[in-house]
């Protein structure tokens, strides 16, 4: 089944392109990242409700967490670097396909 949820702190095509390739290195299927709306909103096939914890945990990792998800201060902070450096990944993957 489709899942679609917003997170916090995407920015632009290179965290689309990590968050995609994090997801489907993972088993995730039909990943997709909408950039043109705010929240960002991130879908996936997940088939259980196993997997679907699992879906926002991997989010999570790489810095982008639920968009309504209350964190603290340095949580928050922790999180925003997490998502730089995805970002950064992300963007060089897409140069170098690009290339």
């Amino acid at each position: 089944m489709l899942e679609t949820i917003e997170v916090a702190n995407v920015r632009c095509g290179g965290c689309a392109a990590t968050i995609t390739k994090a997801l489907e290195e993972k088993g995730f299927t039909e990943v997709s990242v909408d950039l043109e709306c705010e929240p960002r909103k991130v879908t996936a096939n997940v088939p259980d409700e196993a997997q679907s914890a699992h879906f926002k945990t991997v989010l999570r990792k790489l810095g982008y967490p639920l968009y309504d998800e209350e964190t603290s201060i340095i949580d928050s902070a922790s999180l925003k670097a997490k998502s730089f450096v995805s970002c950064s990944v992300g963007k060089f993957s897409v140069n170098n396909f690009t290339k």
